[in-house]
């Protein structure tokens, strides 16, 4: 009978062992519960959703308006930043200054600006905030330069320049105004592009179907969605109410 029950106790062990014993049985504790184990310290490979930089642009907003009434400048050819002379009073000899008219890559566009920090939309084009670095200034005003060009699927990717634009082939030549991009990505590709998480200043949005990026503030996208104009193809347009569905990221060094 002794023996019986010894081959009975070894069998459980003997099981145990290959199926694993709850703290009480492995612990050297006398059979007492050991205390659970505290969690493992973070290690510097330990993945964290990005923080959101303190003071960066918005990247949705409540409204769609994005009227703008202050004062206006632009960098003229000799580098200097004079007042902005809206289009509706340039005169045909001067009109090689600025307020040229939208959809076609020149280099007579005006470059842009305002004061602050936020990217301001003024007819029909992007200006850029005077306290943005030199980047973001260089990203707004490349995109003007294709601000109403048509919406062609796969425009902008064999080569940065295009009679039309896609959404990626948008975001594309924008960021190559920057020298951020050496060649087009396509939406799949920004997904993981850059750094995780909303910028500073620059934020892009994508997933395999669809990207667009906010810029200071605004908006620069093909798609209409939540933009009034209803209108397809490469414009500035007012932030989303949310980006939900979209890989979130932005450029390397503080943009």
């Amino acid at each position: 009978m002794r023996s019986r029950t010894c081959g009975a106790l070894f069998f459980g062990l003997a099981l145990l062992t290959t199926i694993g014993v709850p703290s009480a049985w492995g612990a050297d504790t006398g059979g007492a519960a050991a205390a659970p184990a505290a969690p493992a310290a973070p290690t510097k490979h330990t993945t964290k959703a990005a923080a959101v930089p303190a003071g960066a642009a918005p990247v949705t907003a409540a409204s769609s308006s994005i009227t703008y009434k202050g004062p206006v400048f632009e960098r003229n050819a000799a580098g200097q930043v004079v007042p902005y002379v809206g289009a509706t009073t340039l005169t045909a000899e001067a009109s090689g200054t600025g307020g040229s008219a939208v959809g076609t890559i020149t280099p007579t566009k005006p470059e842009l600006l305002v004061p602050g920090t936020r990217a301001r939309y003024v007819e029909g084009l992007a200006a850029a905030p005077m306290s943005a670095p030199a980047a973001v200034q260089d990203i707004i005003w490349a995109g003007n330069e294709i601000v109403g060009l048509p919406y062609i699927y796969g425009g902008g990717h064999a080569s940065f320049i295009s009679p039309g634009y896609d959404c990626s082939g948008t975001v594309s030549f924008a960021l190559h105004g920057a020298d951020l991009l050496t060649q087009p990505e396509d939406s799949s590709e920004f997904m993981s592009w850059g750094s995780a998480g909303v910028g500073r200043w620059v934020t892009i949005f994508s997933n395999p179907e669809h990207a667009y990026m906010t810029v200071a503030g605004l908006r620069l996208d093909t798609s209409p969605a939540e933009d009034p104009s209803n209108r397809q193809g490469p414009r500035w347009r007012p932030l989303r109410h949310t980006n939900a569905g979209y890989t979130v990221r932005h450029p390397l060094g503080g943009l």
